[in-house]
């Protein structure tokens, strides 16, 4: 277990006040001068050296990423830094506790990555069903700029830097980079084509980095307490802390920071006290929010949690959103339900997506119904397949891979339901649990 002088997130539960006076009591804009003396160069090389990876779902190395931008902007084109604040991921609520409880490490990391990359200002943009959130975001920024950490002369340093908040309208397409730009600009929310890719074309046609909440909340203190602390923990390639949200069938769900590649079985014991029902109730799980292949309890039992651990058994980390589902769980019912998601948040500017996901989604209710017939589970499967990869965004695959993940491990499932039906009575998911 993680211990607590390894925190990050000192504040995480909000037992604390979330305001200035706090933040630097519990160490938040302690000499943020000195941490941007280093100067940007050093900064990035540290942060490359600490192995972070990106903590929205990809998991691209944050200091690579940084390290993409202009080193020499040009004056009528300047650097942004916007925060991927839209947490609209099925699963995924970590960023929503940053916000809200530790809103000041998120801006002190605006800061720092903001100068690390040579950046005017930060947007942070965040989901619009976050009201409470965007409330004490707001009141932060305005305390920072008040103590004269954020505007001109940041944190006496010399640098200027703006932090503006963005409130979305409630778009799940927005939390993709490119729509997230779109709407800022105050257009509609859709992707665009890539390339050009935002650090050579991003924010008002500049260049722009866009980075999620946790990865930039982090940054201060992987300068801070030094770049080998932080690869201490994890596997290699799978370095540091990470904020990982477990709900569904647990005892006690919960949000917690834990070392990367804890084991699964650990992190459901020590932090949610085990699964409803004990171990031998456990069905499947979805380890990093809706869009990721789910596993059955069998494979996940000891998988480590990380990029590497989870991509070896068919899925992915992803916001690691774990979704805990016992025996009592209607799977294809559950599955189903996550495509009438992707199917209501499609923007519909491609074909595939626009198309394919309200298809897949008519073909889960047939299956969970039982109302399909046998081959109708190979034709789902080969319509997935040719929506994965083939839209302008990541939709489609998010669209496709829990239903790919069904038909890999739960087959049998599918193929029951239809044969009862077909015979004359739906039996309970209970006994083909069994």
């Amino acid at each position: 277990m993680l211990a607590d002088k390894d925190r990050i997130f000192t504040n995480l539960y909000g037992f604390q006040s979330a305001n200035l006076l706090a933040a630097r009591a519990r160490g938040d804009w302690d000499n943020t001068k000195a941490l941007l003396a280093l100067g940007p160069d050093e900064i990035i090389t540290r942060m490359k050296a600490s192995g972070l990876r990106g903590r929205g779902g990809a998991g691209f190395p944050t200091g690579t990423k940084w390290g993409f931008m202009p080193k020499e902007p040009k004056p009528d084109r300047p650097n942004f830094l916007v925060i991927n604040a839209d947490e609209s991921e099925p699963g995924s609520c970590k960023d929503r506790e940053i916000m809200r409880h530790d809103p000041h490490k998120l801006i002190e990391g605006a800061l720092v990555a903001g100068f690390a990359m040579r950046a005017r200002a930060a947007y942070i943009y965040i989901r619009g069903e976050y009201i409470r959130e965007a409330e004490v975001l707001f009141a932060a920024v305005a305390e920072a700029y008040d103590a004269g950490l954020v505007g001109k002369n940041a944190a006496g340093s010399g640098y200027d830097f703006d932090v503006f908040v963005h409130r979305g309208a409630g778009a799940y397409i927005c939390g993709e980079e490119t729509a997230m730009l779109e709407s800022l600009e105050g257009k509609k929310g859709q992707p665009r084509l890539k390339p050009p890719f935002p650090a050579g074309a991003g924010l008002y046609g500049c260049p722009t980095t866009v980075n999620n909440v946790e990865s930039i909340a982090v940054a201060p203190t992987i300068l801070r307490r030094g770049a080998a602390w932080f690869a201490g923990f994890g596997a290699k390639g799978n370095e540091g802390t990470k904020l990982f949200q477990i709900s569904g069938h647990v005892n006690k769900p919960c949000v917690v920071e834990e070392a990367m590649s804890i084991p699964f079985r650990q992190l459901i014991e020590e932090h949610c006290g085990g699964i409803r029902g004990g171990w031998d109730n456990l069905l499947a799980v979805i380890p990093g929010g809706s869009s990721v292949p789910l596993v059955p309890a069998a494979q996940i039992m000891d998988v480590a949690m990380d990029f590497d651990g989870l991509k070896a058994v068919g899925s992915g980390l992803g916001t690691a959103a774990v979704i805990v589902m016992d025996k009592s769980t209607d799977i294809v019912r559950a599955i189903s339900r996550i495509s009438y998601f992707y199917k209501h948040e499609s923007c519909g500017q491609c074909t595939p997506c626009r198309e394919g996901t309200g298809w897949m989604w008519r073909m889960m209710e047939r299956m969970r119904t039982g109302e399909a017939e046998l081959g109708e589970i190979d034709m789902l499967q080969q319509v997935t397949k040719q929506v994965e990869g083939h839209s302008i965004c990541a939709l489609g695959d998010a669209a496709a891979w829990p239903i790919q993940g069904l038909i890999k491990h739960f087959r049998p499932e599918m193929e029951r339901r239809i044969t009862d039906r077909a015979g004359g009575g739906l039996a309970p998911m209970m006994e083909a649990a069994e």
